[in-house]
Formats: C-alpha cells, sequence, structure tokens
C-alpha cells in the first residue's frame, strides 16, 4: 500500500520530457479502423464510411486497445464509467445496460455496426476497440439508440506477419483470467486469427462467483483483386451469480451492509451459451465505388434466476422484503447488412453517397415464474436465507421480429470550408408473437413504418478544426428494446420518437491529440419508464428532455504523456414538471486518464472518476432513491521486463472510497468495490 501511494506521488511530480513507445500495428485484411495509442482517427464500421471523426457531425467517444489494456478493463461496464454523459446500469446483475444521454437501454449494442440486441455481459479479449456514439443514430442503425449506441469493433486478422501474444492477470479480490491472441497469416493473401479467454471471477460481495471462457476464430482472405472476405465464429460461455446489491432506506441507499447479499445462494444464478456467425464481404467495384456485405447469425440460450430485495428496508422491524422469479430466454438472431459508398464530384461539389440496405429476422422465447419463499423477508441482524421454488408460469411468450430497411446517406463537401451531411433512413418493423400464458393464448401483432432524416452542417475555417450543427431522429417500437409481448393498450400506441439538436466543435490539436466539445438537446415523445412501484410494468410519462454539455480531449499532451478526458454536464428532466427528474441522469460527470512513461521501461497511470448524485428510478416522488456523488481514483505502474515481456499493477480505488455506483431500480443498488489491486503479466512473441 505504501509503495502504490508513493507511485501515485511520484506521477503527480514528474517531468515530462521522457520519450514513449509507439505500438506497432501490422495491415489488416479487414479495415475496421485506425488508431494513434489513445486517439482513433476514422470508424469505418460505425459511420457505414470511411470517414475522419473530425467530420462526423455528431458525439463519438473512442477507447482504444492501447487504453483498454492501460486501464486493465474486462467489462463494458468498466469501460463506461469513463465516458462522460454515459451511466452504467446495474442490469440487474444478468446484463449489460446502460443510459445515454438519460435514455436507458439493455439493447443499443452492436457489433462491427450489427446490432448485438440480447441481453448479456459483453467481453472485451476479442475487441479493438470500443465506440460510443452519442445522440440519435436512426439513420445509421435503425430503431432504437435514442440517447446513443455501444459499438465493439472486433480484432480482424492481419496479413502483416505472425504474431502471437498471451496475458495472465488476478487481483486481490480473487478474480483471475488468461487469454491469447494468435495471428498467423496463411499463404501471401489470408490470416486466421484466435482469440480466447477464460475468467474466473469474483468481487468483493458475499457469495458472488462465477466464470466465462469465449473463443473466436476469425479467417479472412483476399478472394480477387479488391475484394476480401472473413468469417468468424464466437463461442461464449457465462456462468455466474446473480447479485441485485443492496435496498434503499428513508430514500437513501442502506449503509454498512456493503458485501451482504439480499439473494438466495444457490438460487440466483444466471447462465448464457451463445453461439455468434458473422461474415463480411467488402469490394471494389470501381475505382470511386466500394461495397460491404455483413450477415450475423447469433443463436443465445439464457436463464437467470434471482431473489433479490423487493422493497426498502424497515428501521422499525430490521428487515428487508424479498421477492424472486426465475427468467429463460432463447433468441435466434439473423441480421444482413449491405452497403455502397460512392465518391463522385459533380458541379464542383465532390460526394460521398451511401446507399444501405438492411434485413432482420428474430426469434424470441420467453418465460417467467414467480418465486414463493420460505419466508418474505430477511433479517439484517441475523439473516437466514429462505428457501425458493417456482411453481408455476407467470409468463410464457414467443415472438418474432422481421424488420427491412433502406436508407441512403450524401456528404457533400462544397470547397476546402463546408461541409453537408444529409440521409433519410425508411424501416418497417413488424412484430408478431402470442403469449401462451395465461391462458387462452393471445395473439399480438403491429407493424411500423417510420422514416428517420438526418442533417449535419460542417464548418471548418482550418483543415484540422471543425464547427457543426447537426438535426437527427430515432424511434423506439412499442414492443420495447427486447420486443418480447405487447399489451393490448401497446398495440394502439405510436412508436416512442427522439429528436436530437446539436453543435459542437472537433479539433486535432496535432495528429494524436484533440479535443471534442457538444452543446445538445434530445427530445423524448410518447415517452414510457419502468414503474418505480413495480419495475416489471411501463408507465407512460409524456414528453422528456435532456439538455448538457459534453466535452473531451484525447492524445498526447508530451511524446510520453497520454491522456483521455472529459466532462459532462446534463439536466434531464419531464417536460412542463421540472420537478420530476429521469433516472440514473447524474447533473454532472467527469473522468481524466493518465498514462506517464518515464522511460522505455518505465511508466505510471493515473484516474479519476467523479460523478454528482443521481435518482436510482425516475423521480417522481421525495422517497425516490438517490445514490450519493462519490470521486473515484484509480492508478497504474508499467514495467517492460523486456521486449516480449510487460508486468503491469493496476489499482482500483486508491482511496477506499464508499460509493454505490449504479443501480436498476429504487431497491436494487450496487456498491463500489473496495481498494483493490489488479496484476497482469502479458507476452508477445
Amino acid at each position: 500500500m505504501r509503495i502504490l501511494l508513493t507511485s501515485s506521488a511520484i506521477l503527480l511530480a514528474l517531468p515530462t520530457l521522457a520519450l514513449a513507445q509507439e505500438a506497432v500495428e501490422l495491415e489488416p485484411v479487414l479495415v475496421t479502423g485506425q488508431s494513434r495509442g489513445y486517439v482513433a482517427v476514422n470508424s469505418v464500421t460505425a459511420t457505414k464510411t470511411d470517414t475522419p471523426l473530425l467530420n462526423v457531425p455528431q458525439s463519438i467517444n473512442v477507447i482504444t486497445r492501447a487504453q483498454l489494456d492501460d486501464q486493465a478493463l474486462h467489462s463494458l461496464g468498466e469501460v463506461l464509467h469513463y465516458v462522460p454523459g454515459t451511466t452504467v446500469g446495474q442490469g440487474e446483475g444478468n446484463r449489460d445496460q446502460v443510459t445515454l444521454r438519460g435514455q436507458n437501454t439493455t439493447a443499443d449494442f452492436f457489433l462491427d455496426g450489427v446490432r448485438d440486441d440480447t441481453q448479456y455481459f459483453r467481453g472485451l479479449y476479442n475487441v479493438e476497440r470500443v465506440e460510443v456514439l452519442k445522440g440519435p443514430y436512426a439513420l445509421i442503425f435503425g430503431r432504437g439508440g435514442g440517447g446513443g449506441i455501444i459499438n465493439r469493433v472486433q480484432k480482424t486478422p492481419s496479413a502483416g506477419g505472425a504474431f502471437a501474444s498471451g496475458r495472465v492477470s488476478a487481483n486481490s479480490l480473487g478474480a483471475w483470467d488468461v487469454s491469447a491472441d494468435v495471428n498467423a497469416p496463411i499463404r501471401d493473401a489470408a490470416a486466421l486469427r484466435i482469440n480466447a479467454v477464460y475468467e474466473n471471477l469474483d468481487n468483493h460481495r458475499d457469495f458472488f462467483e462465477g466464470q466465462r471462457y469465449a473463443v473466436n476464430p476469425y479467417v479472412a482472405l483476399e478472394l480477387s483483386s479488391g475484394w476480401r472476405a472473413g468469417l468468424s465464429y464466437e463461442y461464449v460461455n457465462d456462468d455466474r451469480v446473480v447479485d441485485r446489491g443492496i435496498p434503499s432506506l428513508g430514500g437513501k441507499p442502506l449503509t454498512g451492509y456493503r458485501d451482504q447479499f439480499f439473494g438466495v445462494p444457490g438460487v440466483n444464478r444466471t447462465t448464457l451459451e451463445a453461439h455468434i456467425a458473422k461474415l463480411r464481404i467488402d469490394g471494389t467495384l470501381a475505382s470511386n465505388v466500394e461495397v460491404s456485405t455483413t450477415i450475423l447469425y447469433g443463436d443465445y440460450d439464457k436463464v437467470y434466476t434471482n431473489a433479490f430485495a423487493g422493497g426498502p428496508a424497515s428501521s422499525q422491524t430490521g428487515t428487508v422484503p424479498l421477492s424472486a422469479y426465475t427468467d429463460p430466454t432463447r433468441r435466434q438472431n439473423l441480421l444482413l447488412q449491405s452497403n455502397l459508398v460512392w465518391d463522385v464530384t459533380a458541379a464542383g461539389m465532390s460526394h460521398k453517397f451511401l446507399f444501405g440496405l438492411e434485413y432482420g429476422d428474430q426469434d424470441s422465447a420467453n418465460q417467467r415464474r414467480n418465486g414463493v419463499l420460505s419466508s418474505s423477508t430477511l433479517n439484517l441482524a441475523t439473516p437466514v436465507f429462505p428457501t425458493v421454488t417456482f411453481p408455476a408460469l407467470s409468463r410464457n411468450t414467443v415472438s418474432n421480429v422481421e424488420s427491412v430497411s433502406a436508407y441512403v446517406q450524401d456528404q457533400i463537401s462544397l470547397g476546402e470550408h463546408v461541409q453537408i451531411v444529409a440521409g433519410l433512413r425508411y424501416d418497417r418493423f413488424d412484430i408478431t408473437g402470442v403469449d401462451l400464458q395465461p391462458n387462452p393464448d393471445r395473439p399480438f401483432a403491429r407493424a411500423d413504418d417510420k422514416v428517420s432524416p438526418r442533417l449535419g452542417l460542417i464548418f471548418k475555417p482550418r483543415a484540422e478544426v471543425s464547427i457543426y450543427a447537426s438535426y437527427s431522429q430515432s424511434f423506439l417500437p412499442r414492443s420495447g428494446d427486447q420486443f418480447l409481448t405487447l399489451s393490448t393498450t401497446q398495440q394502439n400506441l405510436e412508436p416512442e420518437a427522439f429528436t436530437n439538436h446539436e453543435i459542437g466543435a472537433k479539433w486535432d490539436v496535432r495528429p494524436n491529440l484533440n479535443v471534442t466539445a457538444a452543446l445538445f438537446r434530445l427530445d423524448r415523445t410518447n415517452a414510457t419508464t419502468p414503474d418505480p412501484s413495480n419495475p416489471t410494468v411501463s408507465i407512460n410519462v409524456g414528453e422528456t428532455r435532456t439538455e448538457g454539455l459534453e466535452l473531451a480531449v484525447t492524445g498526447k499532451v508530451r511524446p510520453n504523456w497520454q491522456i483521455s478526458g472529459g466532462y459532462a454536464w446534463l439536466d434531464a428532466r419531464l417536460q412542463g414538471n421540472d420537478s420530476v427528474r429521469l433516472a440514473q441522469t447524474p447533473r454532472q460527470q467527469f473522468s481524466l486518464w493518465n498514462r506517464y512513461d518515464v522511460s522505455r521501461r518505465l511508466g505510471f497511470g493515473l484516474g479519476i472518476i467523479h460523478q454528482a448524485g443521481q435518482y436510482a428510478a425516475i423521480r417522481t416522488t421525495a422517497a425516490t432513491t438517490r445514490l450519493p456523488a462519490f470521486t473515484r481514483v484509480d492508478a497504474a505502474v508499467f514495467y517492460r521486463v523486456n521486449d516480449a515481456v510487460d508486468l503491469q499493477l493496476n489499482v482500483e480505488n486508491l482511496l477506499d472510497a464508499t460509493y454505490f455506483p449504479d443501480a436498476h431500480n429504487n431497491n436494487n443498488i450496487s456498491t463500489g468495490a473496495p481498494l483493490n489491486a489488479r496484476l497482469t503479466l502479458s507476452t508477445r512473441f
């Protein structure tokens, strides 16, 4: 501990004259985007066109592989804690969940620009970078995405040469993992890359444990001049304890029970088995015409069973009410996306046209059984866990979603200083299904046809500076982001709509250092939210508005000093009633991560996260639980043993702060981990 504190103090006082090492990147067979350390230059999969991020009229945060490794990040939740304007949700202890600009979602996740909407925890072992695109993005991604989307960019095979790397890490709370990344060229025009990981899961919470393992072989080859193909298959197996945290007391998180488990050991469990296959073909039709097609098939078998705090703790009785249910889901996704990019000059203007088609067929089957507990409360003084049975179905649905989309966009350059981005997207979303429980069977169906516009104006006073204004829309069908069922009332309601107005500026101070700023207003109409008194039921709240400011800086301040930081101010409320505040949207967020290399062998890292207080659920009454503000400090030490071996020590929560980082509702609140350290050994060949 003394060594860690001393290292942190040294970091703050280091001179800024030493030289850092640049990572050497080999030529990939399939291009997904370029990065320089912590700085991303462009995005191919998220924007659908090979466009510099400087020329995209909307906020985009990119966390590169270099930053993921330096911070020893293992989950999307850990990544997003360092992205202001984005709030991590608890996800009931069984899935990724996030709030972007005040809009909560379990489904606005993408893999190489293709929808990845099943509820599960996504790994980072095979990821080259994570892209957070802010604001409605229906033109590119279709339904959902009201506050933005999260896109994972997969590692691709490289024809530049054979290499292999391995990583072993363990933390002081009992978690450990081992991973490997092997790339092998096959002759001159093909390559195979295999990523694999095994994780033993553990943390500070009583009874929490689990394991996850995954493997991802990916082969890519040159088919002929200008044509490339890649075939990827990922197998994921995840088995862990479901932990929904602690309850509230008097509108605040219950204190003094940071590690106490409010489930039932042996009952709280979630399992996932997933098979995800992806075929991607890229080609050149002419010198100015590029095409790409991606087909993704996913088969997901997930079950989660949990007991949890079903209400606030009672100061009079010293007890906490418990509830329980089990919820299995099967889903098969077949998604096809095809894009054509045409560069042409006409009438003194250059155009980059994007034409796209998408097709989706998604089948889901979901059940729920409510639990019967031998005791409906847990005594805080002498906790005795009840027994649980799950006797009868309370929900049994099957559904199919078929979606067809077409979109066109034109990026117009009017000389050197003015650019326009304009486009339209047409979506047809058709859901059919049957509620099999309760009897008799109740079929449901609804079809929606929506047109989503996007318009952006970019002024570039200098080549490295852009000032932009943008307008965009998105929509969310009444079946929600998981489209499992439709009530009789929902079948007759229009989709929720999202409208974003944004102005901003981006400046590439140097090729490896950029700063961005954005002011926005996001309106949501026909809005619904989980009922605070019964989170399984949605309620209509009318129109909401989120206004905000987002700032970011990324890159090298000095040749040996890299940073990634940001600030967000958000005001999220119900239109016409400012006392109603949106859930899990803190007024202010700040984060800053630094890596400073003293020499070729030795470097240090220091990070800080600050988050203002936030409401665990939509604030409709004074009794709504409020999570207090917190500040967390992280640190790291990097040591290069030789050209093939690196040692790294990351310390989370260096000052051992007590905090509550996220929640699912008023009475399922996560507790932050105490001071803990992770040691990582990595090798490369």
